[in-house]
């Protein structure tokens, strides 16, 4: 058995998984409380990949900051620039803040070593199963917790513990990532290119600022059915939006992403779950990380404020709330924005919209990387373009 460190066979905070939604989880609990006995488990050992477009938003770094975390971007440039295209049009822009593109190896592993210098022991675990039992949380019939965070990923065993696979039936992308010289045309830039199949489907191309780019390719999957596509079909998608993206690429992986919904669920209880896990994905863009800072937080300081008041089991209505009040309004309009975008007219409207003015520009980039909203601006914009292109004399606006 894996006792905590006083001897105590019963930990106060147990996070399964180890990624950013963990390690957050494990900072959030240990900010509120930096007694508490946290244990961090993960089937892996750091550093490790991940497929992901590595983006770091400027949110994540404000939250990551009111935990005590500042220094996880050092030694890396942040980019600026921002360019959003498809077969019709394109719209570039400065970013209102600017944005990080860290490779998870480097970023996941900074997060787990700021866990463990705030007091989290780490260690290496493949987690098999989670029951509840005479007030305390069991994990593998080994480890014993007062309250469990899940974050352990799309697959999350957890949350089948909790809620079943409920959340393993919503609707999800496929995204497939490497590593590439950086083009010289594409030098401190995020490109965004939208291709003409199953909407939202894009090719990416992001500059990390150390002389390599990440790219990739990724689209949605209505009923989560991987067998449509295929590693060869993605790989021609981006070499087709971003030519030349593919040949000398490196450290290809392909990932399943869980798309959040209109709702989202959080059982009452002892056993909360964050980020992937939680089924947190931007469903117009993919972009996962700042869900996952978010609610790992959030859930450290809920399992933290449940400990002190001596009530583990209200850690799960606590935390629920914490997020609804974050979350609610912005899960419905990245639904909606979802819906929206399956349309190619409207993806085109929306880039033209952003061409016309900057603040709608600003408005879309805040609803893809952050807890952006719709905004009436966004939607004038919109309808606007939409009007346009129905009229013969439909013309392309300014780029801001």
């Amino acid at each position: 058995m894996t006792a905590a460190p006083d001897g105590d066979d019963t930990w106060d905070v147990v996070v399964v998984g180890a990624g950013p939604a963990g390690s957050a989880a494990a900072l959030g609990a240990l900010a509120a409380d930096p007694s508490l006995r946290v244990l961090l488990v993960d089937r892996a050992d750091f550093p490790r990949d991940k497929c992901c477009g590595d983006g770091i938003a400027p949110h994540v770094l404000d939250i990551l900051a009111d935990v005590g975390v500042r220094d996880v971007t050092e030694g890396w440039e942040p980019l600026r620039q921002l360019e959003i295209a498809n077969r019709h049009t394109s719209v570039a822009g400065r970013l209102a803040r600017p944005v990080w593109v860290i490779p998870r190896e480097v970023f996941d592993a900074r997060l787990v070593e700021r866990a463990r210098s705030a007091g989290a022991r780490v260690e290496r675990r493949r987690v098999a199963s989670i029951e509840e039992r005479d007030g305390v949380v069991v994990i593998d019939e080994t480890v014993r917790a007062r309250v469990v965070v899940g974050a352990d990923g799309a697959h999350s065993v957890v949350r089948r513990s909790v809620v079943g696979d409920a959340a393993g039936r919503s609707p999800a992308a496929l995204a497939i990532r490497g590593y590439v010289p950086t083009p010289p045309d594409l030098r401190g830039l995020q490109l965004i290119r939208y291709g003409d199949r199953r909407q939202p489907a894009y090719a990416w191309c992001f500059d990390r600022g150390d002389g390599l780019a990440n790219v990739g390719y990724g689209e949605f999957l209505p009923e989560r059915d991987a067998g449509s596509l295929s590693r060869r079909l993605l790989l021609e998608q981006l070499e087709r939006l971003i030519p030349g993206s593919v040949a000398d690429g490196v450290q290809w992986r392909a990932h399943h992403l869980p798309l959040s919904g209109l709702r989202w669920t959080q059982p009452s209880g002892p056993v909360l779950l964050a980020g992937d896990a939680a089924g947190l994905v931007n469903p117009m863009t993919g972009e996962g990380i700042f869900y996952a800072v978010l609610t790992g937080v959030a859930a450290g300081r809920a399992a933290a404020g449940a400990i002190r008041q001596g009530r583990p089991a209200s850690a799960g209505a606590t935390y629920r709330r914490s997020v609804q009040r974050a979350l609610a309004g912005h899960l419905r309009h990245t639904w909606l924005a979802s819906r929206l975008t399956r349309h190619e007219g409207v993806v085109t409207a929306g880039i033209r919209a952003s061409s016309s003015d900057r603040r709608v520009f600003d408005d879309l980039v805040e609803i893809g990387l952050g807890r952006g909203r719709i905004t009436p601006r966004l939607a004038t914009g919109l309808a606007t373009q939409l009007s346009i292109a129905r009229t013969p004399s439909g013309r392309r606006s300014r780029t801001p």
